[in-house]
């Protein structure tokens, strides 16, 4: 038996002006080609929970358009895809069909849209993939393959969570590698896509098995960048300072997702410095009040930490940890100054990166479903526009070519190079000027001390 695990997961904007100025503006694309290097941990996690004795092979896809034929031979192959590139993924499914091998899909998109996927896959897999894996080869290699495994009422105990088999990757085409400390998120964002609709419930890795992951990785790669593929690493401060003990040892440096209630505690800062991380991403959304009230659904809980962001970004950058905001454009309560405040808020609060994206709805997001209601979609199915830098819907306070158009403007005025290295220029004085004033100050004891 010969299984293909092929990850489709290229990030890139379907809008050809976008494209085009990521040619020029190569801060606009960074973090999109680092999503695209990134390696698919689902499909790398389910290749560590498969039986011995059946030969494996790993491979990225990244543009359908430059494969000619079939990519390698197999007798069943599992394709793993994101929103936007999912009807390459089925057209990749329907030709390994036709050629007679069995397909299994699965994934965020094959969740929300069970009956959409099953047209193009002779099986799959609705939730999460680890309590079902088992079954599915077992059943393969017994002939009696169902047409859907669903997990979604049975959580995955990720301290089950095997090794991902890092070592089936070509390691020169990766600059970071993914290890998964956390699943779900206890938040309820309204456009959020991520692992919750997957499995609702919110679990934490044991750090043993998180520091059994990064040990396996630096076998493969004597000095890795790790990305904590999270949606919020930090929910759990008492789990994450144990995991922060447990890092020091380790000397790699990483990245990860958070919100700002890290700079309410001091001590933890302090070990996520010291235990080598050296960028947080955080979700601001928007640059105003406003902007962000009502995205959260439970509790609001983003719109009553707004008057914190700036005072968050200095504590958490003071630390010598960089942060990289994350801006939401053409949400409900912004209107078309929502480019300009953003500009505005990333000068004032000093932040060294910035992210943006377009408020995108995702099929399973409660957001996709509203917007469906109130007959905003621009089209229920144009899936090729879930990038984050396109338009999918009839924004509330704009039309969809001022939000586009604005968007590119944005663009052009947080990515120019002057404008980045001036963030860059000011973090790194800062952390210049603090490191003197740490040293007269450790001066000033040591001469008490002598004294």
């Amino acid at each position: 038996m010969k299984l293909g695990l092929i990850a489709m997961s290229a990030t890139r904007a379907h809008n050809e002006e976008l494209t085009k100025l990521g040619f020029t503006l190569p801060g606009f694309v960074d973090r999109s080609r680092v999503i695209a290097s990134l390696p698919s941990l689902g499909l790398l996690t389910l290749a560590g929970m498969t039986p011995p004795g059946i030969e494996m092979e790993y491979m990225d896809v990244p543009d359908l358009t430059r494969v000619d034929g079939l990519p390698g031979e197999f007798d069943v192959v599992a394709i793993s895809s994101f929103t936007a590139q999912i009807k390459e993924a089925y057209e990749l499914a329907d030709r390994y069909r036709a050629a007679g091998t069995t397909v299994l899909l699965g994934g965020l998109h094959v969740t929300a849209l069970p009956d959409e996927a099953l047209a193009h896959a002779n099986c799959i897999v609705v939730g999460e993939g680890e309590p079902s894996w088992p079954n599915v080869i077992n059943d393969f290699q017994k002939n009696r393959l169902r047409r859907i495994y669903d997990s979604r009422q049975r959580p995955f105990n990720m301290a089950e969570s095997p090794i991902p088999r890092f070592d089936l990757l070509n390691q020169d085409h990766y600059n970071r590698m993914t290890v998964q400390t956390a699943r779900g998120c206890p938040f309820n964002c309204e456009f959020c896509a991520a692992s919750v609709r997957l499995s609702p419930f919110y679990r934490l890795k044991p750090f043993e098995n998180i520091i059994a992951e990064i040990r396996r990785i630096k076998e493969l790669q004597p000095q890795p960048f790790i990305e904590f593929a999270d949606d919020n690493t930090f929910v759990n401060k008492r789990h994450g300072k144990v995991l922060m003990r447990a890092l020091q040892a380790e000397h790699i440096k990483w990245f990860t997702e958070t919100d700002i209630s890290v700079a309410e505690d001091d001590e933890l800062l302090g070990m996520m410095r010291d235990a080598g991380c050296v960028q947080v991403l955080i979700g601001f959304e928007s640059a105003t009040r406003a902007g962000v009230h009502g995205i959260e659904l439970k509790s609001d809980w983003k719109a009553r930490q707004f008057d914190d962001y700036m005072s968050a970004i200095d504590k958490i950058q003071s630390y010598g940890i960089s942060v990289n905001g994350c801006f939401i454009l053409g949400m409900d309560n912004d209107g078309p100054d929502c480019f300009e405040n953003v500009v505005e808020f990333v000068r004032d609060s000093g932040l060294y990166d910035v992210q943006i994206t377009m408020l995108t709805a995702f099929p399973g997001a409660p957001l996709y479903q509203r917007f469906k209601v109130e007959g905003r979609l621009l089209d229920e199915t144009a899936w090729e526009l879930c990038t984050l830098f396109d338009v999918n819907f009839k924004p509330r306070n704009m039309s969809p070519g001022d939000l586009e158009s604005g968007f590119r403007w944005l663009v052009e005025e947080l990515y120019n190079q002057e404008f980045t290295d001036e963030r860059h220029r000011k973090f790194h004085e800062r952390q210049a000027a603090l490191l003197a004033s740490r040293h007269r100050k450790e001066g000033t004891v040591n001469e008490h001390h002598y004294r």
